[in-house]
């Protein structure tokens, strides 16, 4: 029987995201999940402070990147994943839904040509309930609809990177808002993690702490069922609904959303410079948010 996986997280306190390094003890083979490069909107300028601070780990411990795992093409922080890939190796992995992502923003974003639409940028698109190894470690892929239609969680023994699917039980789930999100399939998504033992670590994308509060990046499965504010184990799917639906009307969006997806959709990789050099991300104008 193979040792369990060591999982060290790493908070970015700008975006509020977790990145996790999860590692097999025994093979010294590793896996990121939801890596962050960082990005100050005000001057446009990327930068990789975070996303070094897990390669300088993972070298510190003598591991292999064998795996960038994103949980969904995210909207409130740029992937560090092809930065990563091309420091480090490792295959690129989301989930098959990130085609209907793509779909809906490459024409957004007015990409033809430069992203394709068929998730050809990762190295491995993932189905409901596929396995793969992290050295002598199986690591399941569950679908989890809903907040986007390309969300999934990696499910490691008793541990399931979740992304942003749900948050500490204080802060509730995620927003559906999004084109293709849905506020009842997310409902059934977070059944499914809640059909899991009890005691299953759930492993968090996100937390923002108010006042002198630390960030948290981990719960159960029962602690969720029990105290989670939007979605207990006794929340009917028709009132989460009409809660979550009449939430999101509130919500403005994401400070990061316009440079976040048409980077993220490209597994990570930035615009292709310019004749005169310079790289450029594109706003569409009016079309986003609410007027």
């Amino acid at each position: 029987m193979s040792e369990p996986a060591a999982i060290t997280p790493f908070h970015d306190a700008a975006t509020g995201t977790f990145t996790y390094l999860v590692s097999d003890p025994a093979s010294r083979r590793a896996a990121i999940i939801d890596p962050v490069l960082d990005f100050d909107a005000k001057a446009g300028r990327t930068s990789t402070r975070a996303a070094d601070a897990v390669l300088a780990a993972l070298r510190e411990r003598g591991e292999t990147l064998e795996w960038i795992l994103e949980t969904h093409a995210h909207a409130d922080h740029l992937s560090a994943a092809a930065y990563l890939k091309a420091r480090a190796g490792g295959r690129i992995g989301i989930g098959e839904g990130i085609r209907d992502v793509q779909r809906v923003f490459v024409p957004l974003f007015g990409l033809e040509g430069s992203c394709a639409t068929d998730g050809s940028q990762f190295d491995r698109l993932f189905l409901d309930g596929e396995t793969f190894d992290l050295g002598e470690i199986e690591v399941r892929v569950l679908a989890l609809p809903g907040h986007t239609s390309d969300s999934i969680a990696y499910r490691i023994g008793d541990a399931v990177f979740v992304g942003d699917t749900l948050f500490m039980p204080d802060a509730g789930s995620a927003r559906t808002d999004f084109p293709g999100g849905d506020a009842g399939l997310l409902y059934d998504s977070v059944q499914k993690l809640y059909a899991l033992p009890e005691a299953t670590r759930l492993y968090l994308c996100h937390d923002y702490p108010t006042g002198a509060q630390q960030p948290r990046h981990e719960t159960t499965v029962g602690v969720q069922c029990r105290e989670n504010i939007h979605l207990r184990h006794d929340t009917t799917r028709e009132a989460y609904v009409e809660m979550r639906t009449a939430r999101d009307r509130t919500l403005s969006m994401p400070a990061l959303i316009i440079p976040a997806l048409q980077v993220n959709i490209c597994a990570g990789a930035l615009p292709a410079p310019d004749a005169n050099g310079i790289a450029y991300l594109r706003t569409p104008l009016n079309v986003l948010g609410r007027p």
